[in-house]
């Protein structure tokens, strides 16, 4: 197997085999990651060869000697077909003697949480951890299972059920999806003021990713009189998950349940297309030292949607 640097000759393949591949991800195209204002990043994918074909992909960069996946973007590690053991094993083996060879010191990935494989496959994660590779922080995320068989609402917690149906009834929200990027982002700015942080994306980088990838976005706005209230913008990362990229809401309309709402609406609408799972992302307590500390109310929240934990690990090797 032969490992070499991506160059822009390779990027309708990598992207044909991200698409194709059993674990890859909107992050992982090269169609993404071009979003990026150039120069921003200075990456260095690298690209498995196997008969001059391309037998797996690492998006990532190298910063004073480490090699970290992914960057500018949420999930990364090698992306692969649905391989065996062995092929795993030959993969990892391939990555350390060109880390060796090419003066990298260390090897820092975060692959996205398993509900993303369309075959649940761990030969990868073994194959790392038995040539020496070793958990570095590990992430709680939530995701709701969706199943087109059961009654979406009645799977949430009592006092959500109602609160979603009141939002219909008596406060008359009203839910749209559109492109109305002008209306959710000054609501989301503040939201993240309250936070004294701010969104991962620009207002531009959302308009150009939204241009670039028109079928990876979805915009649920919520209204009440007319009015946008609050919000949720969905990414779908690929056929098996969709994620809750942002949810967000003029916290003086509370009391109408917004967020409550759009869950509800973005759960069915991600159920009738047929994808396995809804994403809500992760629940850290951001102002702790620990980065791992979790956000028990964050974390409770979700669960009342009838969200399970799911972990985004992060591996890491020094050589």
């Amino acid at each position: 197997m032969e490992v070499i640097k991506y160059s822009g000759e390779w990027k309708e393949k990598w992207d044909r085999f991200v698409l194709d591949s059993n674990n890859g991800t909107m992050f992982h195209l090269q169609k993404f990651l071009d979003y990026h204002t150039p120069g921003k990043f200075k990456f260095d994918h690298l690209i498995f060869l196997k008969k001059g074909n391309i037998f797996a992909v690492l998006p990532g960069a190298i910063k004073n000697g480490v090699f970290e996946s992914p960057i500018g973007a949420s999930y990364g590690s090698i992306v692969t077909k649905d391989v065996k053991f062995a092929d795993a094993m030959e993969i990892i083996s391939s990555l350390l003697q060109y880390g060796k060879l090419n003066g990298i010191n260390e090897f820092v990935l975060t692959s996205a949480p398993m509900i993303y494989e369309t075959n649940m496959n761990q030969n990868l994660d073994f194959a790392m951890l038995w040539l020496g590779f070793n958990y570095q922080l590990h992430y709680i995320s939530s995701a709701i299972k969706l199943d087109k068989d059961s009654d979406i609402i009645e799977r949430f917690s009592p006092t959500v059920r109602r609160n979603i149906k009141k939002t219909i009834k008596d406060f008359k929200l009203t839910v749209e999806i559109n492109d109305r990027y002008d209306q959710f982002y000054p609501i989301l700015i503040e939201n993240k003021s309250r936070h004294n942080v701010k969104p991962t994306h620009s207002y531009e980088d959302l308009l150009k990713l939204k241009e670039l990838m028109p079928d990876r976005l979805k915009l649920f706005m919520v209204y009440f009189e007319g009015k946008p209230i609050g919000g949720s913008l969905m990414f779908h990362p690929n056929k098996n998950v969709a994620l809750c990229f942002y949810n967000m809401l003029i916290y003086e309309y509370e009391k109408y349940k917004p967020i409550q709402r759009v869950m509800y609406e973005v759960v069915k609408d991600a159920t009738e297309n047929g994808y396995r799972y809804v994403d809500i992302g992760v629940s850290q307590d951001t102002k702790a030292e620990n980065p791992m500390t979790p956000s028990m109310n964050l974390i409770e929240f979700k669960e009342k949607f009838d969200a399970k934990t799911i972990m985004r690990n992060t591996l890491s090797i020094k050589l």
